[in-house]
């Protein structure tokens, strides 16, 4: 008993405006020693202020049941995209309040003056939406929930607290992943002047019968049809529909980098997520490689929903690892567990041409075997501070060295394209479009 009247206590503040009126008592008891018939004001004032305020606390304990308040939230959050979480409040009582909502949101947010503000309407129903954009991979833990009401006389504040407390994850961003299905179904990211060409392929696929011409392979011929015909008749097979692709992360150091609260390794990460999607959408077979000094994550490339969740699980348990990358390994190892042509959309980054050479020889040896596409980094934090109105020295020389890096960025595209490999140059906003777009363009050509 005691605790619950405890409890209660610690739950009553007193208003900024009771403090008021209790300094303007107090003013009017000093000033009686001037004026006596002050004395007498004081004293129906306080009275008044008591019968107030304890009327003010009791209409509040009263209310106390009559509000709820609830926190709904997907069952997963989604890394570097805004998140809607929504606050359903219930007033069941006959009074109006001021009310001020308090989540005690994930540290990792870094969110310390959280609040919302509202009019809580007698016997009413309320939603309250807000947004959050994770920035990191992992679990969140969302506290306990937390809403301040007022009365319309406003001299005291109740807190009434609700055991809301869960966990959720943040996952690679689903909801782009839903996004760019929708994008790249409606065919809106598909670059314009593309050809389509049809082959023919030499799949089990069976399209049809037709007469043999020369060139065409004579193990095909169908002899059944060549006996009712008098004439030599070859199957025909649809071309194969199921090409291969795999997404090859870097997980190295030079991934580390971070633009807009996201690390080149978290962009790569929702990137592959998004591309395995459409992928097995356009039934493809994909896969998943993850490396640094040594292999860390390979899933071999398949198609379905199941083989999505697959990747998903995978690339949420991905970390950072502030290690050099072993190229070597990268190469023999792709060599073994990916033994029939693929299209590999490897991400990575280089900040020298110095450090492309030490590679290129293994991205070179790799592309023989497979289709190769370097997916690699524009530093946006370079452009954004590029000056062009030169009026110092010191700018001047800013201007230079970024300048400098800008054109080191395109000649490292330019020895990978002079040397037969494929490449995209990005900003890390424009990843996701950019690689689907060459995925795309890859299929619209029969390149894969």
């Amino acid at each position: 008993m005691l605790r619950k009247i405890k409890n209660i206590i610690n739950s009553i503040y007193l208003s900024r405006r009771f403090y008021i009126a209790l300094g303007a008592i107090g003013f009017l008891f000093a000033s009686a020693f001037y004026v006596p018939i002050f004395y007498t004001i004081a004293q129906v004032c306080l009275l008044l202020i008591a019968i107030t305020v304890l009327t003010d606390i009791l209409i509040l304990l009263g209310s106390k049941n009559a509000i709820k308040l609830t926190r709904i939230t997907d069952k997963v959050l989604s890394l570097g995209s805004i998140n809607k979480i929504k606050l359903e409040v219930y007033n069941n009582s006959n009074f109006q309040f001021s009310a001020t909502i308090i989540d005690e949101l994930p540290h990792q947010l870094e969110e310390r003056n959280f609040e919302i503000d509202f009019l809580l309407d007698a016997n009413s129903n309320t939603t309250k939406i807000y947004s959050i954009k994770p920035t990191a991979r992992g679990i969140y833990n969302f506290g306990q929930l937390n809403i301040f009401i007022k009365s319309f006389l406003k001299l005291a504040e109740l807190r009434i607290r609700f055991d809301a407390q869960t966990n959720i994850s943040v996952y690679p961003s689903i909801l782009l992943m839903k996004e760019f299905e929708l994008h790249a179904f409606k065919k809106n990211l598909v670059n314009s002047g593309i050809k389509r060409m049809r082959r023919i392929g030499q799949s089990s696929e069976f399209e049809q019968i037709k007469n043999y011409v020369f060139g065409d392979n004579y193990k095909n011929i169908n002899w059944k049809a060549t006996g009712k015909k008098s004439s030599l008749m070859i199957n025909q097979y649809e071309d194969e529909k199921s090409q291969t692709i795999y997404c090859i992360i870097d997980k190295s150091r030079v991934m580390h980098m971070p633009f807009n609260g996201l690390s080149l390794l978290d962009y790569a990460i929702n990137s592959s997520l998004v591309i395995s999607n459409i992928i097995i959408h356009k039934e493809d077979k994909v896969g998943l490689l993850t490396f640094s000094n040594s292999i860390n994550t390979f899933i071999k490339a398949n198609k379905g929903k199941h083989q999505l969740k697959k990747i998903l699980e995978a690339l949420y348990a991905e970390e950072e690892s502030l290690v050099e990358t072993d190229y070597q390994t990268l190469y023999f190892y792709a060599r073994k567990a990916i033994p029939n042509r693929s299209l590999l959309f490897f991400y990575t980054n280089f900040e020298s041409i110095e450090a492309l050479h030490n590679i290129l020889p293994t991205l070179i040896n790799l592309n023989k075997f497979h289709l190769l596409v370097v997916v690699f980094f524009e530093n946006t934090e370079l452009l954004n501070i590029l000056n062009y109105s030169t009026t110092d020295t010191q700018t001047t020389y800013q201007n230079a060295i970024v300048e400098k890096y800008l054109v080191e960025k395109q000649l490292l595209k330019q020895l990978l394209s002079g040397n037969g490999i494929m490449c995209i140059l990005t900003t890390p906003d424009d990843l996701i479009i950019n690689t689907v777009n060459k995925y795309l363009e890859l299929k619209a050509r029969n390149l894969i």
